[in-house]
């Protein structure tokens, strides 16, 4: 009955889903750090051309680096919308949508060690 208006209520009231580490995953085919991070670079290069404002981009890609406790202060502070607590997916103020690869957000764990 009332769900919609108290999670909005809620919501406007400061209370703010809480963000977690993404749960483990595996990489299609294993892969090196190096990869991953050249990985990671691509996607935010292009992120900002799919929609969406760049400073909300710029401050996902800085809680995706971040511990758990930084990350939520800069999600809170830029406004972000968190719709999964991993960061995976998260709205801005105005509803624009941004979804976040797990590869930004951690490590696959069939990665291969590199020596």
């Amino acid at each position: 009955m009332g769900c919609v208006s108290s999670s909005q209520a809620k919501a406007e009231g400061g209370a703010v889903k809480k963000i977690r580490k993404p749960k483990p995953w595996k990489h299609p085919q294993p892969i090196t750090r190096t990869q991953l991070i050249q990985l990671r670079e691509e996607f935010w290069d292009t992120a900002p051309h799919y929609g969406g404002r760049k400073e909300i981009w710029d401050a996902l890609r800085a809680a995706a680096e971040a511990d758990i406790t930084l990350a939520q202060a800069i999600v809170d502070s830029a406004g972000v919308i968190v719709q999964s607590s991993d960061l995976t997916v998260c709205y801005d103020e105005r509803g624009a949508k941004y979804e976040l690869p797990r590869y930004v957000l951690s490590e696959p764990t069939n990665m291969i060690r590199e020596s």
